[in-house]
């Protein structure tokens, strides 16, 4: 009997019917695994384009694009005339996105933005059909605030990291979420106070997608 669990089943399987990657793709896997550097992986990454394609997104917004890992992926569900915003704090790693979807050929529906996400963010009138947020874990309840009003019925908002992500402690988001008072670092506290917001927002339903290191997907009803 095969004993791998679940989950990695799961990913495995989610692998193989994700959209085949490109050789601009397998340069980022490769340039995250020598680095050590997160991304969603592909797994998500499929997943996301699907997002994408589900909603027929026009516009999307990235809280947090590190060097356009997920901006790929979902680029080629958004119209030429569509428009992918990339929000990254280090300027290297913007560069970086820059080139990469330059040579995959979406460069022209994509706007590279350098500072603060939440910040840029109101810069945007909105809609965004898909929103991904990917920033600081203790700042995500702050991200869905700024774009909340910005997400048009049928839109998507993502949210990447609700089960792992550096010093986030799991059982700690589910000690918080079942109200316990608890010394939880500030990664788990932010996790659990995003899944709070979203889960009690009635224009908002929320689902786990079990890939990768957990993906809350949300969708605006109202």
């Amino acid at each position: 009997m095969d004993e791998t669990p679940l989950p990695e089943i799961t990913e495995q399987f989610a692998r193989t019917l994700a959209p085949a990657s490109d050789a601009v793709i397998e340069e980022m896997d490769a340039k995250a695994d020598r680095e050590g550097f997160p991304t969603v992986g592909p797994a998500v990454g499929g997943w996301l384009r699907l997002v994408a394609r589900m909603v027929d997104a026009d516009r999307v917004f990235e809280f947090g694009s590190g060097f356009g890992y997920s901006a790929y992926w979902m680029a080629p569900a958004v119209p030429d005339d569509g428009q992918i915003v990339l929000t990254e704090i280090d300027a290297d790693e913007l560069d970086e996105a820059r080139e990469f979807l330059d040579r995959g050929g979406f460069a022209d529906r994509a706007a590279f933005e350098h500072g603060d996400a939440i910040k840029t963010v109101e810069n945007y009138d909105g809609p965004f059909d898909v929103v991904l947020i990917d920033n600081e874990k203790h700042r995500y309840a702050e991200a869905f605030e700024a774009v909340r009003g910005k997400v048009p019925v049928g839109g998507a908002v993502v949210a990447d990291n609700m089960i792992e992500a550096g010093p986030l402690e799991f059982e700690e988001v589910r000690a918080l979420l079942d109200g316990e008072d608890i010394d939880a670092n500030e990664a788990s506290r932010g996790i659990a106070a995003y899944l709070e917001r979203i889960g009690d927002d009635p224009a908002f339903e929320t689902g786990l997608l079990p890939l990768g290191e957990g993906v809350a997907v949300s969708v605006r009803v109202e």
